[in-house]
């Protein structure tokens, strides 16, 4: 099958993508057989679950690497606000508790990460953002009170991390909306 032209495939420039073109990549690294088509035209049939798919990535980085590749790790804060949209309007009866727990996961990484000194600004800039993002979503759409109280919790657990100054992570500027 032909690459869809709006699929970039230069690993050193990864610059805009999908999420139908980052689940088949991700499905493609994972040795999965369910990647199907997934260009941008081809419907999506199926509920999405961004619960288990952060649940898994995290563990095959952790089973395959030895660590967290925070490059992968931003990248899934990239797709978080897509997620909750995907998520919320593909199952309507788990969607935003599997975003949730997605979503969760991701910035509890983040703990560890910075007890250990290993935790990269862009990481947190990443994780701000994807906060930032999913707060408008959040605040634009009815009936995600519950995704607004999720993301009020992880800002905050996101602020622990700062200076104390709250603006700055490691004497660097962090990204504010």
């Amino acid at each position: 099958m032909a690459e869809p032209n709006n699929v970039n495939t230069n690993p050193a420039n990864p610059g805009f993508f999908s999420v139908p073109d980052f689940l088949r990549r991700y499905r493609a690294e994972q040795g999965s057989s369910q990647g199907g088509d997934m260009s941008s035209e081809a419907p999506m049939t199926e509920s999405t679950d961004f619960g288990e798919l952060v649940v898994n990535a995290l563990k095959a980085m952790n089973e395959q690497e030895g660590s967290i590749n925070q490059e992968r790790l931003r990248m899934y804060f990239t797709l978080a606000p897509s997620y909750l949209l995907l998520d919320n309007s593909t199952n309507a009866s788990g969607g935003i508790a599997s975003w949730s727990l997605g979503f969760r996961r991701l910035v509890a990484v983040l703990i560890p990460l910075h007890n250990l000194r290993k935790l990269e600004l862009e990481t947190v800039n990443a994780a701000s953002k994807a906060c930032s993002e999913c707060w408008s979503i959040a605040s634009s759409w009815r009936n995600m009170e519950n995704c607004r109280t999720t993301i009020r919790e992880v800002a905050g657990e996101l602020k622990n991390l700062l200076d104390e100054n709250g603006r700055t992570y490691q004497g660097e500027q962090v990204y504010a909306p």
